[in-house]
């Protein structure tokens, strides 16, 4: 993920903190994208990168 991120917006600054109880989150600064554990599912292919875009 964090490569894909970098690859896409090679100047921004990504940020990966482990987490545990199955727990994965996506934020752009304070906002949050994505939550797997809000939505019990995990990211569609491609999904991550749409809602950092559509956010941006």
């Amino acid at each position: 993920m964090a490569a894909a991120l970098r690859e896409r917006w090679p100047d921004a600054e990504v940020g990966m903190i482990p987490s545990g109880g199955g727990v994965f989150e996506v934020a752009l600064d304070d906002t949050l994208l994505f939550s797997k554990k809000r939505l019990g599912r995990h990211a569609q292919p491609g999904e991550i990168l749409r809602l950092i875009e559509s956010a941006l």
